[in-house]
């Protein structure tokens, strides 16, 4: 069992990883030679054909688009696409999943390998699984899509079965009256500590995932990441 910080500036068992959001410092980029903007083009490339295409991606007013937390998970996941498919996962879920982006990359990230588990997303906002929808089919992946709160219902069914969970989940502290609000601010404000909903997710995380199973979560520095990783490998977890 596996804790992984993965920090969005860097741009075994049970594998709980955390893309921790950080401010990311611009800075003038070294002067290159040309043979190494052409290698460079093509990493990128490569990188950006195992992605959901953001021009793909569907919307709605009430759908938390994909940023720059989206985006660091997406990464996170390519990045460590080697561990993914030497893991052979055979359920993937995605806790929460706004705009599709992310669970689709991650389709499109294994399905580029030839690699084909079967998906489910959830969430409780029916827009969000209207535009998740969209995004999967415009990509030509597929994933089942249950309108409920976390994994409301599905325990029975997936209990000590999900290979793979990623999860970039409201954790924005914000004042407590903002939290249970409807719309789109619910994809984001989360308390005093952004915590709310994560310590939802954690104990259904943890019943959900099989034996092998990896956790990959996105953070921010004032939801004190290393006491969920303590809290994690009290669970048997590890980093």
């Amino acid at each position: 069992m596996v804790v992984v910080m993965v920090d969005v500036v860097g741009g075994g068992g049970w594998w709980f990883t955390m893309v921790t959001v950080a401010e990311v410092v611009c800075q003038e980029p070294p002067l290159r030679r040309p043979y190494e903007l052409v290698l460079n083009w093509q990493e990128l490339s490569k990188m950006l054909s195992r992605i959901a295409k953001i021009l793909l991606v569907s919307s709605h007013p009430e759908v938390y688009e994909p940023c720059d937390d989206s985006f660091a998970l997406a990464d996170a996941l390519v990045a460590d696409r080697i561990n993914l498919l030497q893991h052979q996962p055979s359920i993937c879920m995605e806790i929460g999943c706004g705009s599709g982006y992310v669970i689709t990359s991650l389709a499109v990230t294994l399905g580029h390998e030839g690699v084909f588990p079967y998906y489910i997303a959830t969430d409780i906002n029916p827009h969000v699984l209207r535009v998740t929808s969209a995004t999967v089919d415009a990509h030509g992946v597929y994933a089942e899509l249950v309108n409920t709160d976390i994994s409301s219902g599905l325990e029975k069914r997936l209990t000590g079965l999900v290979d793979v969970m990623v999860v970039n989940p409201p954790y924005v502290p914000t004042p407590e009256d903002e939290v249970g609000c409807e719309g789109i601010t619910s994809a984001w404000a989360r308390g005093e500590h952004g915590r709310s909903v994560i310590d939802k997710i954690l104990p259904a995380a943890d019943n959900l995932l099989s034996a092998r199973g990896w956790l990959y979560m996105v953070t921010l520095t004032a939801n004190n990441p290393s006491e969920i990783c303590l809290e994690m490998r009290k669970k048997g977890y590890a980093s």
